[in-house]
């Protein structure tokens, strides 16, 4: 892949893709992030849901690669809003690929653990998918569209991210660092969760563009997995946020039972296996936890 490389990351305004796009153009590439919402002056305003629009922005900008982030990534939002949902996280998905393709394009789709129930993990790209909520069937319904579309995509399969936040609702980890503040609430101490820096996703987000553009040799294309390897439940990670800043987190109470969830079911445990990513040499290098929000929040 040349060092200038036009790569278009959809979602940009958000936890992942701002991350993609940091990443990709520290490396030298031509990325346009396109964003909708949240759309700023550096971001071009896509909405994905109009294909008309979204085919005249990619044949007018040719992308060699796309990595498509934008997605309703909340289940209790997504079993509510399920029509708008569906449009985004199932159709939009195929859409692109087949815009991809037609343009001789790289595709990556980000999605995500939840397309399994957690009863045996680690889970392989060979296993089979069973999502227990809505959120993960959209999602492995946007991942049967993309491989029907284009023999020229990627899927990239990951875990609750944490990152750079704009605002800690964000992401779910994120989210962890106020209740710590507060000193007080109830912490599931018994789901295991793999949170994973958004930093490190983009890392090998685009080292798949790199490796499949441009390129005498395979296109990494199909199914992959991407997760840190270290288990924590919210409580734990709750417990990493207090000795790093230093606050009693006595208040906290940690719940040893299935928590109730408020409207979508979770899966107990996803833990994904990412021997598939390392089999095509791509990295799986993750930052310690304790490590990044050390950094983070003491920044």
């Amino acid at each position: 892949m040349g060092s200038k490389t036009k790569i278009v990351v959809t979602g940009a305004s958000g936890l992942l893709g701002r991350a993609v796009v940091k990443e990709a153009e520290a490396r030298g590439h031509t990325v346009i992030g396109t964003a909708f919402s949240r759309a700023t002056a550096k971001l071009a305003k896509l909405d994905l849901s109009d294909a008309s629009a979204v085919s005249s922005f990619l044949c007018e900008h040719k992308p060699q690669a796309i990595i498509h982030c934008a997605a309703e990534k909340r289940p209790d939002v997504a079993e509510q809003n399920q029509a708008a949902v569906e449009q985004l996280n199932s159709q939009v998905p195929g859409r692109l690929a087949r815009e991809a393709y037609a343009l001789g394009a790289y595709f990556v789709y980000v999605s995500t653990d939840y397309v399994f129930d957690g009863t045996r993990p680690p889970y392989k790209v060979s296993d089979t998918p069973n999502p227990l909520n809505f959120y993960g069937r959209t999602k492995l319904a946007g991942e049967q569209a993309v491989r029907e579309a284009s023999d020229r995509a990627a899927i990239l399969r990951v875990p609750v991210l944490y990152g750079e936040a704009e605002t800690p609702g964000e992401s779910a980890v994120n989210m962890l660092v106020d209740l710590v503040r507060s000193s007080s609430g109830k912490v599931d101490a018994l789901q295991p969760r793999f949170p994973t820096c958004t930093d490190d996703v983009a890392h090998v987000l685009v080292d798949m563009c790199e490796v499949s553009v441009g390129s005498a040799g395979e296109v990494i294309s199909g199914v992959f997995h991407f997760s840190a390897k270290e288990e924590m439940t919210k409580y734990q990670m709750c417990q990493v946020f207090a000795r790093i800043l230093k606050i009693d987190d006595s208040g906290l109470v940690p719940i040893t039972e299935k928590p109730q969830e408020p409207v979508a079911t979770r899966p107990d445990n996803c833990q994904l296996s990412t021997e598939a990513l390392e089999e095509v040499g791509i990295s799986v290098h993750c930052v310690p936890f304790s490590e990044w929000w050390t950094k983070y929040l003491q920044a």
